[in-house]
């Protein structure tokens, strides 16, 4: 019976055979090998930008590229046979991030290593790309520190912003540049301000003191999930 079904997996005058059993340790070696990536990729993504199917697109590259090195083995014919084959195919979406590519060369080299035999490399491969990637994450690697933010505060036409903030400002402020002034029909002032703050000062007690300059100040600092920005 094992004979029999080796025996369908073989192709006729290959160089080399490909069996169930290779077939099934390469494609369930990657499946969760990529699964592993495709978690890390989930828990360290930051930003607005994450989405399911660019994860379910790495485990499915991963377990696709193994079964393609199955394929492929050592033939030359079947490997330039597989460029022509995928240069009619025409990929429209752009990817969002460039961290994205990097995730999507790491799967496909994932299954790579699966296909063509050397499942101890995938492994301590993916371990190692996992426990690197999740360390740059803990630490914020490659982060710019910066004091710079962006401080929005709305308030009544009728106040005088540029004495009322003054105090406030030389308090918390060790620099600020108004941006932009907008107003609409509700008499109200949309004041938008590019600040550095102090070192040891607090983002909650300087928007209280904003706040206490006037009943109808409403203030609010902008900030991403990878720190402040301008």
């Amino acid at each position: 019976m094992e004979r029999l079904i080796n025996e369908l997996f073989a192709t006729s005058g290959a160089i080399e055979t490909v069996t169930l059993i290779q077939l099934l340790i390469a494609t369930l070696l990657s499946f969760g090998l990529t699964l592993i990536i495709g978690y890390i990729y989930r828990v360290t993504h930051q930003g607005p930008s994450y989405s399911q199917s660019t994860v379910q697109t790495m485990v499915i590259m991963g377990v696709v590229v193994s079964v393609i090195m199955l394929i492929i083995g050592s033939n030359i014919a079947r490997a330039f046979s597989l460029v022509g084959a995928l240069s009619i195919i025409r990929f429209r979406n752009a990817v969002k991030e460039s961290r994205d590519v990097a995730f999507y060369f790491l799967t496909m080299a994932i299954g790579m290593a699966s296909g063509t035999g050397f499942y101890g490399i995938a492994i301590v491969f993916t371990l190692i790309m996992a426990s690197v990637i999740y360390a740059m994450y803990q630490f914020n690697f490659g982060a710019k520190p910066t004091g710079e933010v962006l401080l929005k505060i709305d308030i009544d036409r009728d106040l005088n912003y540029k004495e009322a903030f003054r105090e406030v400002f030389y308090k918390h402020l060790e620099s600020d540049s108004l941006l932009t002034i907008d107003t609409d029909d509700s008499n109200r002032f949309e004041l938008v301000y590019s600040v550095k703050m102090r070192k040891k000062t607090s983002e909650q007690e300087f928007l209280k003191d904003l706040r206490e300059v006037s009943k109808n100040i409403n203030a609010q600092l902008i900030k991403n999930d990878n720190g402040f920005f301008i």
